[in-house]
């Protein structure tokens, strides 16, 4: 049976004002800048909830599990070992014994308490720990049908990531991807889910028609994609919770599936007409289209910025495929990609926080993924294909700014057979490139909002 996300939790958060200090400690506050680019990962003990009985300390053991693999992910955490913990059980309770924790180098402790409740919920405690400061710095708690168990440790890790580092968490998140299979001269092609982690997978399409190109809404639990029906792009809303899709229009001359706006409450988009693309935007209430750009160029690949007040979008206006920038009411285009000499730009992606805008970049036979200011400055390389005939492509951003995930192909041999499609994050610095595993071979990936 399907159940409604939105209404498959029900679950709220008390702080837990506990505030426990040890007396005479003092000790500058553990935090992580991540501003600085490289940081040292922070060594970081989690151990497994305390749990009465037997139900729930495996609830226990499997929510300190995933805690400490979301933080070891981000690559801004070490979680030690549990076979080097002095202290465990009970006793954590009541109160660390610091002592312990500083012997095995531990400079965070993560503990908590699971409990079922007479009402059938699972009560989750959490208190975070500066070791060295011998001081609580953070102490929650939250309750929870049993069976959202996974999601009530994705929370937990955001509030750790976030009291450490001063940054929003991005681990209580879904990707939304093209799952692949079969040859590449007969690829099926459906529309996928899966936790930021890849768990929880789940197929929304069965790949009797094609569909490319997913994007979330940044307000609602809803996607946009474009479809092939009798070889005419159709772009569709798919509702997360319900499981419902409408048919937002038939696009004949349709050249790049739409995205939304910041406020969820229109989509822009590129069409074709009169052999000429240009970028438009349309309202979802009343399905009115109003063009942005008028050029005689390919303009194509749009997106919004977060504050909705401009977009990006590639184009061959100079020549070459080029990004540029523009007000989202339309108006002069302003171009921001300057390169090397003969190098293409392509899918730019603003940032959540404003202040990058991602790309793909093909040169010398080779692709990358990269970012650049606004303006243009501070482009950086992130990841690029490694053998010539790979692709690296697609980028989208954590709902933070801080990650960004794409996708990698690799090339195929004459039969069409090979070429596997994998899922990737890396940080914005360049560092902690990780591959995001899938049960099928994975495309064109859309990070969602942070879960309601």
């Amino acid at each position: 049976m399907t159940i409604s996300y939105r209404n498959f939790l029900k679950l709220f958060m008390m702080v837990a004002a506990l505030g426990i200090l040890s007396p005479g400690t003092s000790r500058a506050e553990l935090k992580i800048d991540i501003t600085r680019g490289v940081v040292e990962s922070v060594p970081l003990a989690v151990t497994d909830f305390f749990g009465e009985g037997k139900g729930e300390q495996d609830f226990g053991e499997k929510i300190a599990g995933v805690i400490a693999a979301d933080l070891e992910r981000s690559g801004l955490f070490a979680p030690i070992d549990k076979k080097a913990f002095i202290q465990s059980g009970k006793s954590l309770n009541i109160l660390p014994r610091f002592g312990d924790w500083r012997l095995i180098k531990a400079q965070a402790l993560v503990q908590g308490h699971v409990e079922m409740t007479v009402d059938g919920r699972l009560k989750v405690e959490f208190r975070l720990w500066d070791v060295y400061a011998e001081q609580q710095m953070v102490g929650l708690a939250y309750f929870s049908v049993p069976s959202n168990w996974r999601r009530v440790s994705h929370i937990i890790a955001d509030a750790i990531y976030e009291r450490i580092t001063g940054e929003k968490g991005y681990f209580d998140t879904r990707i939304v991807y093209i799952a692949e299979t079969g040859p590449k001269t007969r690829r099926v092609k459906r529309l996928a889910i899966m936790d930021q982690d890849g768990e929880n997978h789940r197929f929304l399409t069965d790949g009797t028609i094609l569909v490319l190109t997913p994007r979330f809404s940044p307000t609602l639990q809803e996607i946009t994609y474009l479809s092939y029906f009798n070889d005419i792009p159709r772009v569709y809303i798919f509702n997360i919770d319900s499981g419902r899709q409408e048919r937002l229009g038939d696009f004949p001359n349709m050249t790049f599936a739409p995205r939304f706006s910041p406020d969820g409450k229109g989509v822009i988009m590129s069409m074709s007409k009169d052999g000429n693309s240009d970028i438009y935007k349309m309202d979802l209430a009343t399905r009115k289209l109003t063009q942005l750009t008028t050029h005689s160029s390919i303009d194509t690949a749009p997106s919004y910025s977060p504050d909705g007040d401009s977009i990006a979008f590639e184009s061959d206006r100079s020549g070459t495929q080029q990004i540029y920038t523009t007000s989202s009411n339309g108006g002069k285009a302003t171009r921001i990609s300057f390169g090397p000499k003969r190098a293409r730009y392509a899918t730019p992606v603003w940032s959540p926080r404003g202040d990058w805008i991602a790309f793909t970049r093909i040169y010398g036979g080779n692709t990358a993924i990269g970012v650049m200011r606004t303006d243009g400055s501070g482009e950086r390389i992130l990841a690029q294909s490694t053998t010539r005939g790979d692709w690296v492509e697609g980028p989208t951003w954590a709902p933070n700014g801080r990650v960004l995930m794409y996708f990698r192909q690799e090339k195929a041999n004459k039969q069409g057979l090979g070429g596997k499609t994998r899922l990737f994050t890396i940080d914005i610095t360049g560092h902690n490139e990780r591959e995001v595993v899938s049960p099928v071979d994975a495309s064109d990936p859309a990070w969602s909002p942070l879960n309601p």
